[in-house]
């Protein structure tokens, strides 16, 4: 009959209690005003004494709403915040970012190597690390950690969900609603990709509580035709398939629930297991060829290059640890220094008769001398600039970037330039 406790938050417009035992946490959103940031605060029960009662607080601009995500241990929220409409005009879809809040108080931005939408994110079960699929398709995925590091990159592909199994040790990016149904499925221990089985035209996805198997269904009213379910087992073999004649709907699809540990996880397979089915191979969808080419050979034109899946964790050796593009700069920067001041020891020791060689020719840094001729110097400075436009293209490829053919040409190039650079200032 009474209110036995009450957290006052002026505007508060979404809560979300935690998961598991008690006590319970409890994540709150109150949308920003009058040129104010949007917040999420965490508090735990029954700590609901204001502002300096809350475990963790986190302010941010652009947010017309909030999707707030527990791990299962009740440590941290994961917290996407969206706008109706993006003002650069970039997305139909407005614009979205994403936030880390933990309960100890640390908060951060997630930054996502990828412009655009923010698919879906999904906590690991072990809750220590969580899996996000965003930017404009083909759309990446990466696990990232509770430092919002990246620890593995996926690549990119056209999937837009995240699902983990029960037990956390399997991970599935699928592609439902406009795209075709194509699932990955990879052993989150090793990062090994275990198996690709499309399931065309599905609304609905769960893992059953064992860890070993899935369904895929489509039901009624998101599509009103070819509903049904298919029961999967990861290695990608179909099971069991069930139609819905064709004068019915079929509404919803359920595992049937278990407590957490009545099914202990087992060792992951790689190789298909045995089905009464026949294996479904999707035919691959011809791309459109207009009258005129339909007798010619086929050329492979691509609208995006995929990137493919990347190892972000850093090894023991720490030899592939990815390295972003500005410290590969620094690096490199720091490396023409160094064999600046080797080069100018060896010149002191030898004399000024010793001649340079073309990499010494590039890492010069005095100024630039004239021949006395303009054609020569235009030709000089030309050369320089391709050769630096070389530099920039293996930066690129270091940084994991896929070159184009006429990129791979260039690089290939280098030494023929560097020998005609070298011929031109010798000659001055």
């Amino acid at each position: 009959d009474t209110i036995a406790n009450k957290l006052h938050l002026q505007k508060v417009s979404d809560f979300v209690l935690s998961p598991g035992a008690q006590p319970t946490k409890v994540a709150v959103y109150v949308p920003g005003s009058k040129g104010a940031p949007s917040f999420v605060r965490l508090y735990q029960y029954p700590n609901f004494g204001g502002p300096q009662s809350a475990l963790a607080n986190k302010s941010f601009f652009k947010a017309d709403k909030v999707t707030m995500l527990w791990n299962k241990k009740a440590t941290a929220v994961l917290v996407v915040a969206s706008t109706e409409v993006d003002k650069s005009g970039a997305s139909y879809y407005g614009e979205q970012t994403l936030h880390y809040l933990a309960a100890s108080g640390e908060s951060a931005v997630v930054q996502l190597p990828k412009n655009g939408p923010i698919y879906d994110v999904a906590w690991s079960p072990n809750s220590v690390e969580f899996c996000a699929v965003y930017g404009f398709m083909p759309a990446k995925a990466t696990v990232f950690n509770l430092k919002c590091d990246p620890v593995f990159d996926f690549g990119t592909g056209p999937r837009n969900a995240a699902y983990y199994s029960p037990h956390g040790h399997i991970l599935v990016l699928a592609g439902f609603g406009n795209l075709r149904g194509q699932m990955e499925v990879w052993d989150v221990k090793n990062y090994k990709l275990i198996s690709k089985p499309v399931a065309s035209d599905s609304t609905y996805f769960a893992w059953c509580p064992d860890g070993e198997h899935i369904v895929t269904a489509t039901c009624a009213p998101r599509l009103r035709v070819g509903n049904g379910y298919k029961i999967w087992h990861y290695t990608g073999s179909v099971l069991h398939s069930h139609e819905v004649p064709a004068d019915q709907e079929m509404w919803q699809v359920f595992w049937q629930p278990f407590l957490d540990g009545v099914f202990p996880e087992r060792a992951v397979r790689y190789q298909a297991v045995p089905s009464e089915l026949p294996r479904a191979e999707p035919s691959p969808a011809q791309a459109y060829r207009p009258p005129a080419l339909r007798n010619r050979p086929a050329t492979s034109s691509k609208l995006h290059e995929d990137e493919p899946p990347q190892n972000m964790k850093p090894q023991l050796g720490g030899s592939d640890k990815p390295v972003s593009k500005i410290a590969l700069k620094n690096q490199r920067k720091h490396e023409a220094k160094k064999a600046a001041k080797q080069e100018a020891k060896a010149d002191a020791h030898q004399g000024p008769a010793q001649v340079r060689t073309p990499q010494n020719i590039l890492q010069n840094t005095m100024p630039a001398m004239t021949t006395g001729d303009p054609e020569v110097d235009k030709k000089i400075k030309n050369l320089k600039k391709k050769l630096k436009a070389i530099e920039q293209l293996k930066e690129q490829a270091a940084a994991g970037k896929q070159l184009e053919k006429n990129q791979v040409e260039k690089i290939q190039k280098e030494a023929a330039l560097l020998k005609e650079l070298e011929d031109l200032e010798l000659g001055v």
